[in-house]
């Protein structure tokens, strides 16, 4: 919405805040929902005020006796508790996070951070959760490894399972062939590492 202000000498254009306050949260909301982390934000008694997409999902895997995304799953809100209650031993400028792993399976470990959000138009403090996804994050660099070594497509799936963690025996038995096989395309792949470097 916009009005207009006359003055004596000129016309002003002033814009109102709740069109500046609405793009921009419309801004926020679109870049929260786009994120590959997922975002959580509790109030004190562990309500979901806010939850991207990414959140609703790992959610939804964790809580394995729940087929609902808006229930805080049990490992988190264990974290979020301890934030609440180191919280009333620190000084209020002290900003405490709390963090962890929750290992689901080997390609399913997620990095959990819960700290303080402080915000005005809230009476009380929130907590700010972030997950990621140390599977997806990993993948993520050894897709990006992939190309900066010039890696040959067999050398780039072995790399992808190497990255996530996978030993060369596990490596060899998800592609279907030897264990020499492996070595000898990971001695390939080093090599074009320490070339590159």
């Amino acid at each position: 919405m916009l009005t207009l202000t006359k003055t004596s000498s000129d016309t002003k254009l002033n814009t109102t805040v709740d069109v500046q306050d609405s793009q921009q949260a419309y801004f926020l909301q679109e870049v929260l929902e786009n994120l590959q982390d997922g975002i959580l934000i509790l109030s004190a008694n562990g309500d979901i005020l806010h939850a991207n997409s990414s959140a609703r999902g790992i959610c939804l895997q964790l809580n394995e006796s729940y087929s609902e995304a808006n229930v805080v799953p049990a490992s988190i809100w264990q974290l979020c508790e301890s934030l609440i209650e180191n919280h009333r031993a620190l000084l209020p400028t002290q900003q405490a996070i709390v963090s962890d792993e929750i290992v689901v399976d080997k390609s399913n470990v997620f990095r959990v951070r819960v700290r303080w959000l402080d915000l005005i138009k809230f009476q009380t403090p929130c907590l700010l959760v972030t997950i990621e996804n140390r599977y997806e994050s990993l993948k993520n660099v050894a897709i990006a490894e992939v190309k900066k070594y010039d890696l040959t497509p067999r050398e780039s799936e072995i790399w992808l399972l190497y990255r996530a963690n996978h030993s060369y025996k596990e490596i060899a038995e998800s592609l279907y062939i030897s264990l020499n096989t492996v070595k000898k395309h990971m001695k390939s792949i080093h090599s074009k590492r320490h070339a590159y470097n």
